[in-house]
């Protein structure tokens, strides 16, 4: 009986984790460029898109500057994240500012929307 509870726990978590990659956060590669799909925060001098999966640190260019003048209008704070979907080129080779193991080189953003409020709160220390 114990053995048949286990499996089919096993059976039911496995199952859970399958569904769970069909989630709006998704990275789809379509030749060389690469859709992502993910929240986006840019602080303090660093860009970084975060999925279900992975995170990817996103690599100085103009798009990157576009994406966070895009992002900042739909933010109320510095830290908020936002959802994002782009394509662009990723790698993971060495970067001096970049330590992500995955970085991105923004060639088109798709689009920026508001991140849900209850998916965007931040642990605030003091009386900030």
């Amino acid at each position: 009986m114990k053995k048949l509870f286990f499996i089919t726990l096993i059976l039911t978590a496995f199952i859970s984790c399958k569904s769970e990659s069909k989630t709006e956060n998704t990275v789809y590669s379509d030749d060389e460029l690469t859709t992502i799909k993910g929240e986006f925060v840019y602080f303090d001098g660093a860009g970084v898109i975060q999925t279900h999966r992975k995170i990817y640190g996103v690599l100085d260019s103009e798009k990157l500057k576009e994406l966070n003048s895009k992002a900042d209008k739909i933010k109320t704070k510095p830290t908020d994240m936002v959802l994002v979907e782009i394509k662009g080129k990723v790698t993971d080779q060495k970067d001096d500012v970049i330590l992500w193991k995955n970085k991105v080189e923004i060639v088109e953003i798709l689009k920026v929307t508001p991140n849900p409020k209850e998916n965007n709160e931040v642990v605030k220390i003091g009386n900030e």
